[in-house]
């Protein structure tokens, strides 16, 4: 390998990837594959045929189903992973999205947002999305003595709240204070091999936030329109752009980084409007 190799290498590193049938993570998990990564990826939704893509590129693969918001069914990939793989070097904790009917909208404020769907979207985000498989996973990583990564999705909204979407905003930036929270507990009280940190993607257009965006005929709604004036790189993010930063967080490039919450955003946090 060259330096740059070397410094950016995923070879053999087993991965495993909560919310794998996701546009995102789809994107993420060809692109580890290809930096030399073992990619298992789970999820609520079938697999089989992103598992297949995957082989089909030369990656080894693997799709298990797996709710993350069930620890007992968390922990039962885990044992099936750790039999099969001997363990896992980094966890990347997709799971999560919106619902409409945890929206505000000119017909529904927020007094009258029923109180289940906020709670589903918080319990998604939070819990599945990054509290559940991080205890089951950074014990293992612990147990193992393995230099281990979790990466957590955050999102922008945790660093400046969006209209409407009040219960993502919220879980969000949950997220992304139990990031910081996590990985100084690791380093401090077990080992300060396992890294913690997020991803607060910027404005990616996927199924759960697409009648946020885009109207039925692909033109852009006000928000959308609204967005991309903010955004001073002038587009919507697509999943190939959260690649390099993943890669970048996995590997020994990133040694001395953990606690933080990168934006990928097109510099929509950085600008003030004016």
């Amino acid at each position: 390998m060259s330096y740059v190799e070397e410094l950016f290498s995923l070879q053999d590193k087993v991965v495993f990837c909560t919310g794998g049938g996701g546009i995102l993570m789809s994107a993420i998990s060809e692109g580890l594959g290809k930096a030399g990564a073992k990619v298992i990826l789970t999820d609520i939704v079938p697999l089989e045929e992103r598992v297949e893509a995957l082989k089909k590129e030369g990656i080894e693969a693997k799709g298990y189903y797996m709710d993350a918001m069930d620890k007992k069914s968390v922990e039962e990939v885990a044992k099936k992973v750790k039999e099969e793989f001997g363990g896992v070097d980094a966890l990347l904790n997709a799971a999560g999205g919106n619902r409409e009917d945890a929206t505000t909208s000119n017909e529904v404020s927020f007094f009258d947002l029923p109180l289940e769907p906020l709670q589903k979207v918080v319990m998604l985000n939070l819990f599945g999305g990054a509290i559940i498989p991080s205890q089951v996973f950074a014990r293992m990583m612990i147990e193992d003595g393995r230099e281990g990564n979790i990466i957590n999705f955050s999102s922008m909204n945790a660093f400046r709240p969006l209209t409407r979407v009040v219960g993502y905003s919220a879980a969000k930036a949950a997220v992304s204070n139990f990031t910081q929270w996590l990985a100084v507990y690791l380093a401090k009280e077990y080992s300060p091999k396992v890294r913690v940190n997020a991803l607060a993607p910027g404005f990616f257009i996927t199924n759960q936030n697409r009648y946020l965006l885009t109207k039925e005929d692909g033109s852009l709604t006000p928000r959308g329109e609204a967005v991309i004036n903010h955004t001073p790189l002038g587009r919507f993010g697509v999943p190939e752009d959260l690649i390099g930063t993943v890669i970048w967080l996995l590997s020994p490039a990133s040694s001395f980084v953990t606690g933080v919450v990168v934006p990928i955003d097109g510099g929509f946090n950085a600008f003030s409007g004016v």
